[in-house]
């Protein structure tokens, strides 16, 4: 186990990765432990190998949970405009996506895997791809958004014109922050990061 973790940071893993994979072998080794297939000993052995531990602090200005849910109330619902930015505020909050992820964002990329709802194919940093899980509350908002101005395929998110008509076009990243920023002064958060670096 040792071995591995030193295997794991020669690949300059994240320290989250890298503890992940570790959690992955502990839990592995107590199910082996107590399915007869691995000693007691063994298990414990592998079980005080620790992680790795995470360097730095967070930058900027992160939201309380409370704070989360008073920015998704902020969003009136009632127009599409308001329909678009609650699945879009909801993106942010209940999958941690980035403005880029959101804003590029298709529909077929929304897909049922065992009972639950995913984002599938979503490049992350460093060209990865990774499936996110989306909670029935955000794949409600998205809902809400998409069958109110009738998105069948592309792009989730499109641009709203002043008086309510769905534009083919995507919105940008620059509406995402707008839409936060907006509904951030509502519940009194005047600082956020700036444009680059918000969610």
């Amino acid at each position: 186990m040792v071995r591995y973790r030193s295997f794991l940071e020669g690949l300059s893993l994240s320290a989250a990765t890298i503890n992940l994979h570790l959690s992955t072998i502990r839990r592995l080794a107590d199910e082996a432990a107590e399915s007869g297939w691995l000693s007691a000993e063994l298990a414990i052995g592998i079980r005080r190998v620790k992680g790795v531990k995470r360097l730095g602090r967070r930058i900027g200005n992160w939201l309380t949970a409370d704070q989360a849910q008073e920015l998704l109330n902020a969003v009136s619902q009632g127009t599409p405009r308001g329909r678009r930015d609650a699945a879009v505020i909801g993106l942010l909050l209940g999958c941690g996506l980035r403005r880029s992820e959101t804003v590029n964002l298709r529909l077929d990329q929304l897909q049922l895997r065992e009972s639950h709802w995913v984002i599938v194919d979503m490049v992350g940093k460093g060209g990865r791809l990774r499936t996110v899980p989306v909670p029935a509350w955000c794949k409600g908002l998205i809902d809400a958004w998409i069958y109110d101005i009738g998105v069948t395929e592309g792009k989730v998110f499109r641009r709203v014109s002043k008086n309510g008509t769905r534009q083919d076009e995507g919105v940008t990243t620059d509406v995402v922050w707008y839409a936060v920023r907006r509904y951030a002064k509502r519940i009194g958060i005047d600082h956020l990061a700036d444009r680059k670096s918000v969610v």
